[in-house]
């Protein structure tokens, strides 16, 4: 994988992620020059299904100032590109209660495709947070004193 554009960070912390898909997203070329420009938000997007389509939702892309007539809105959904199994599968799971499917970071591929990577979360409890938080301060201090032996 490459290195990551966007990196939604809140999601890590908000969310269990408990399976990760790789998925296209279907995107106009004003946006692709403004996400290659870093103009873009992953925070408060998600996905849903809509006619048996996958759509990326309130995912913000900054508006490109060369794009001259062509206005795109900033937080218009953005079909995702998967294959019928997983939508199937992904269809299966959502219906379950406490599941979402969440973007977790975009990046382009070597051939100049957006690529988005997914996670199929399940929501924390506010002690589960602090757990994580407790456990990955605890790594943190191993790991320093391995270093320091």
């Amino acid at each position: 994988m490459q290195t990551p554009l966007l990196v939604n960070r809140k999601a890590f912390h908000d969310y269990e992620i408990l399976e990760r898909y790789m998925a296209g997203i279907a995107l106009l070329g004003p946006e692709v020059k403004s996400l290659r420009a870093g103009g873009g938000q992953l925070q408060d997007a998600f996905c849903v299904f809509r006619e048996g389509e996958l759509y990326l939702v309130n995912f913000y892309i900054a508006p490109y100032k060369q794009a001259g007539y062509a206005e795109v809105p900033p937080r218009r959904p953005r079909k995702l590109l998967l294959r019928r199994e997983e939508l199937n599968r992904l269809q299966g799971r959502l219906s379950q209660k406490g599941y979402t499917l969440i973007p977790l970071r975009l990046f382009f591929t070597d051939r100049g495709w957006a690529k988005v990577e997914l996670g199929l979360a399940q929501g924390r409890k506010k002690y589960d947070k602090r757990v994580a938080i407790q456990q990955r301060e605890t790594q943190r201090l191993l790991e320093r004193l391995r270093k320091r032996h």
